[in-house]
């Protein structure tokens, strides 16, 4: 009874997993879209930096079509290549001129459906078409498939979604009204430790928040998820008063986790000592609250949570608010983590510390309903790890944020060591097979990498920013 009630457990944990894995798959590679939106509504609408009449009509029409329109062929694309992508724009264009509110919840519903009904019409009928008519059919099939897509999505999928965003977005405002928006970090700062944020973030907050920027020019969604005040109080409390390894490295986890954004590097410090998460939560509402109170917001999403991109993200009038919605949100989490860490009785060595590391890539792993790989290097066959490496690629599911940390890194490594091999990161999503790869990935993200490049060298590692494979890497490049 048990085992079967926890099956059930890790299996809705993977199910929204997934779900915000294929989200932050289509928004997270436009990102630079909607940071350009940003700039453009602080700077030329009314209420802006510069207002400016000619240049702030460039706002609604990059709202309303362009960024609805990048995230379907982004998610066509991730399900079924170019194919997919053209045929998901089709139909989300239907649904874009079905509505009256930007549809970017449309664009992530319509953009993989096109990309999945191709995907199946391809296998059902790709091997029965005669041979010198595969184009003909190719395009045909795509473009009457795209064009009862957008039909029915004007007529239903549309006014479905609009009736849909505006009664998230009445909620939204009552909870903002009722003064129980602080209360969500109960559930927003728990979910990021355990990996479940981006079903939220992605999925509900950045397309409200887009919605309420339109219409007053800045929101407080926005900084919900991304505020880094929480985290900095942790690794504060473990720089004064941690021990041992968790103490030494907390300094540098402070940096990357406050100037990079990379949020992920403070989650083993909680999981030493669970009443950690108290603390977070206490940060998280302090921080909102705030916010609140001082009628903070930004123009867009502020991606990676790095206090640059979001001070970059905040509208005009209230860099003070969010900066003091960091500041307290870090000293209260500071506050709370100190006294915890001060009366704990746990003792904790530094082989607590690599455990909880680990730890925390295996929550990763069970929120994906996958098992933690083999702690082998190589996972490829004899002759993919046999060939010569040509070029290095960091995997992770977005292809954003730690992968590109990692792949700085070895970048350097790479470069003193005067060996010429391109590094590069990329979503698992958008790898090819390839000869002359070398992909390093995560441990729970290998086999998943493995199988999408069966062809190339599999390193896996615990952590992108700090792995002794890379040195072993480095020597490999050397002897081939």
């Amino acid at each position: 009874m048990e085992q079967t009630v926890s099956k059930s457990k890790s299996g809705g944990k993977s199910s929204i997993q997934k779900f915000g894995t294929a989200l932050s798959g289509m928004v997270m590679p436009n990102i630079g879209a909607f940071i350009a939106w940003g700039i453009i509504t602080a700077l030329f609408i009314p209420d802006g930096y510069l207002p400016n009449e000619e240049l702030g009509s460039i706002v609604g029409p990059m709202l309303s079509y362009l960024l609805p329109t990048l995230i379907a062929y982004q998610g066509g694309y991730n399900v079924y290549g170019q194919r997919g992508a053209v045929v998901g724009t089709i139909a989300t264009f239907g649904v874009i001129m079905g509505s009256e509110v930007p549809m970017l919840i449309g664009a992530m519903a319509l953009g993989p459906l096109g990309g999945f009904l191709i995907k199946k019409f391809d296998q059902a009928f790709g091997d029965k078409i005669k041979t010198g008519l595969e184009m003909l059919v190719n395009n045909f099939s795509s473009g009457i498939l795209g064009f009862i897509l957008a039909v029915i999505a004007f007529y239903i999928v549309g006014p479905f979604v609009q009736t849909l965003t505006d009664v998230m977005g009445q909620g939204v405002a009552w909870i903002m009204n009722a003064g129980l928006l602080p209360l969500a970090n109960i559930f927003i700062e728990p979910a990021k430790i355990l990996f479940l944020n981006n079903a939220i973030n992605h999925g509900i907050l950045t397309p409200l928040g887009i919605e309420q920027a339109a219409e007053t020019g800045k929101s407080i969604l926005f900084l919900l998820e991304a505020n880094p005040g929480p985290g900095l109080g942790i690794l504060a409390a473990y720089i004064a008063f941690g021990k041992g390894a968790a103490k030494s490295s907390a300094v540098g986890a402070s940096v990357i986790h406050f100037i990079g954004g990379i949020h992920e590097i403070y989650f083993p410090y909680v999981l030493m000592n669970p009443l950690l998460f108290l603390a977070v939560i206490a940060g998280g509402i302090a921080g909102t609250f705030t916010n609140v109170i001082m009628g903070s917001g930004l123009v867009a999403a502020a991606s990676p949570g790095s206090i640059i991109a979001i001070l970059g993200m905040a509208a005009r009038g209230t860099h003070l608010g969010v900066i003091l919605g960091v500041l307290v949100g870090a000293a209260v989490s500071f506050g709370v983590a100190a006294l915890i860490l001060k009366t704990s009785k746990a003792k904790e060595s530094d082989e607590d510390f690599e455990a909880k590391v680990q730890e925390s890539q295996n929550l990763k792993s069970q929120s994906k309903g996958q098992t933690a790989a083999a702690p082998t290097p190589v996972m490829a066959g004899e002759t993919a790890g046999s060939q010569n490496v040509s070029k290095i690629i960091f995997a992770c599911d977005a292809g954003m944020g730690s992968s590109a940390m990692g792949a700085s890194l070895l970048r350097k490594k790479v470069k003193e060591a005067g060996i010429d091999v391109p590094v590069t990161n990329s979503s698992i999503s958008n790898l090819t097979d390839e000869e002359g790869l070398l992909i390093i990935t995560q441990k729970e993200l290998a086999e998943r990498a493995s199988q999408k490049t069966p062809s190339a060298v599999h390193v896996s590692v615990d952590n992108f920013l700090n792995s002794p494979k890379y040195d072993e890497v480095i020597n490999r490049l050397k002897n081939q």
